[in-house]
C-alpha cells in the first residue's frame, strides 16, 4: 500500500472515530420526509381558516389527537418548478425548470443535511419507496444531480440494518470497499496529470468533480469502519415482502414501519420515502374492493363522482396511516422525550392538484420535531411562498447552519419560535 493510500486510510479513521465514539450518546434530531407524487384532493385537505384556532379539515380530522403536534401549510410551492408530473423528482430539491432542455437536478434536502452534519450513524440517509419506478424517480439526489435509487424491499432493508454477516462476508465487503477506494485513487492521480493541460474554466469544473470524488472516498473509509462494528439488535422479526402493487396501503404502512425502525434504532437520522402513486396500477381500496382504474387515471378525475369517491377513500386511508405513525412515534421514549418530539415528519407532494397538473399550493404538513405546532400557517395562494423556506427552518432544527436552500428567501419564523429545546 503506497504512502498516500496509508495517509488517506489514517485520515479516514481520524475523521470517522470521533463520530463513531458518539454512537452510544443520546441521538440527535431526525427527519422523515414523505411525498405522494399524485398528492391529495385539495378541498378536503386544506382548512378553511388559519391561525391557531383553525377548524380541522375533513382529512386532518383523522389527526385530531395530534392537533398540537403538527402544522399544516397552504400557499407553499417551489418557484418555477412546473410541468405537472415532471416535478416529482424536484420535491426535495426545488430545482427550477424540470421540463426545460438540458435540465439537471440539484442536491436534495436529505443529502444536503447529511453533507453538513457528517455521518454519525451507520447510514447517512436511507431512501425508500412504495411501488416506485426506481430507475426514474427518487426523492434523493446528489450534489451533481444524480438520482439515488430507492429501496423498496422491506426484508432487504431489515437485513442491511440488523443482520450481521459472518466474518467472511464482512471481509468480502471490506475488500469491495478497498477496491472502490483504489479505483478512486487511480482516478485522482490520472485527472491531476490531465488537468495541467486544461484552461481555467475546465480546471474549475474538474476541481468541483474531484471534490465530489474525495467526498466519496471519505464516505468509503467511514463505511469500512462501520462494517467492522456489530449491527444493533432488533426485537422485531424480519418482515415479509409485499410485492403485489395492488396492496398499496399495506406496502405504505410497512415502509413507514421500516422508516420508524431505522430512526428509533439510530441506524440513520434522515429517511426519505417516495410513494409512487403514478406507478400504482389498479389497487385494493378494501378487502374484495379494487379501484376501477390505476391511481394516475383516477387522479385525472374531471369531477367524475365515482373517481372522486375512490380518491377520497384513498386519501383518508393515507391520513389514517400517518396518524398511526405519529401514534407509534409518540409512544416511543428517548431520554425522557417522545421520539415524535425529536423527529420531524414532513408529508406533502409536488402536485397541488393532479387533476389539472397544478404545481402550486402544495399540500404540506409538518409534525413533530419540537416545533411550535398546532396551527394552520396560510400564505398567499396567488403568490406562493417558497417551500424551501420550510426546508431552511427544518435544516436549522437539525443543527445545520444554513441560511438558504434552493429558492428560499428566509425561514418560517412563527413556526421556529418557541420550539422545545434540543
Amino acid at each position: 500500500m503506497n504512502t498516500r493510500r496509508r495517509f488517506l486510510r489514517a485520515a479516514g479513521v481520524a475523521l470517522a472515530m470521533p463520530v463513531l465514539e458518539c454512537f452510544a450518546a443520546t441521538p440527535g434530531r431526525r427527519m422523515l420526509l414523505i411525498s405522494n407524487n399524485l398528492g391529495v384532493l385539495p378541498k378536503p385537505f386544506f382548512p378553511q381558516t388559519a391561525g391557531r384556532d383553525y377548524q380541522l379539515s375533513p382529512y386532518l380530522s383523522a389527526l385530531a389527537e395530534f392537533r398540537n403536534d403538527f402544522t399544516v401549510f397552504s400557499g407553499l410551492s417551489h418557484p418555477s418548478v412546473e410541468g405537472g408530473h415532471s416535478t416529482e423528482n424536484c420535491f426535495l430539491t426545488g430545482a427550477r425548470g424540470p421540463t426545460k432542455s438540458g435540465f439537471r437536478n440539484t442536491i436534495s434536502l436529505d443529502q444536503f443535511a447529511a453533507e453538513k452534519l457528517g455521518q454519525s450513524t451507520r447510514f447517512a440517509t436511507l431512501n425508500l419507496g412504495v411501488n416506485i419506478d426506481k430507475a426514474n424517480r427518487s426523492l434523493s439526489w446528489t450534489r451533481d444531480g444524480v438520482l439515488l435509487p430507492a429501496e423498496d424491499s422491506a426484508p432487504a432493508l431489515f437485513r442491511r440494518m440488523f443482520v450481521q454477516g459472518d466474518k467472511a462476508e464482512v471481509e468480502r465487503q471490506l475488500h469491495r470497499l478497498e477496491e472502490r477506494g483504489s479505483i478512486l485513487d487511480m482516478l485522482l492521480d490520472d485527472t491531476k496529470q490531465y488537468s495541467r493541460a486544461l484552461g481555467r474554466d475546465d480546471r474549475a469544473r474538474l476541481d468541483q468533480y474531484l471534490t465530489s470524488v474525495r467526498e466519496v472516498e471519505q464516505r468509503l473509509h467511514i463505511a469500512g469502519e462501520w462494517e467492522q462494528r456489530p449491527k444493533p439488535a432488533s426485537a422485531a422479526p424480519e418482515p415479509a415482502d409485499i410485492q403485489d402493487k395492488k396492496l398499496f396501503f399495506e406496502k405504505f404502512d410497512l415502509m413507514l414501519s421500516m422508516a420508524q425502525l431505522a430512526l428509533e434504532s439510530d441506524s440513520t437520522r434522515i429517511v426519505t420515502l417516495m410513494v409512487d402513486a403514478f406507478a400504482t396500477p389498479v389497487f385494493s381500496l378494501h378487502p374484495g374492493q379494487d379501484t376501477t382504474d390505476g391511481y394516475h387515471n383516477l387522479s385525472h378525475h374531471g369531477q367524475a363522482a365515482g373517481k372522486l369517491r375512490q380518491l377520497d377513500d384513498a386519501d383518508r386511508q393515507q391520513m389514517a396511516l400517518l396518524q398511526k405513525l405519529l401514534h407509534r412515534l409518540a409512544e416511543k421514549k428517548e431520554s425522557g422525550q417522545r421520539l415524535l418530539d425529536r423527529t420531524m415528519v414532513l408529508y406533502g407532494s409536488n402536485m397541488g392538484d393532479s387533476n389539472t397538473h397544478d404545481n402550486t399550493n402544495l399540500p404540506i404538513l409538518l409534525a413533530g420535531g419540537g416545533f411550535r405546532h398546532g396551527q394552520h400557517i396560510a400564505f398567499r395562494r396567488d403568490n406562493n411562498t417558497p417551500l424551501s423556506n420550510l426546508f431552511v427552518t427544518m435544516l436549522q432544527r437539525m443543527g445545520v447552519e444554513a441560511e438558504s436552500f434552493a429558492s428560499s428567501t428566509g425561514r418560517i419564523e412563527n413556526l421556529a419560535a418557541g420550539g422545545a429545546s434540543a
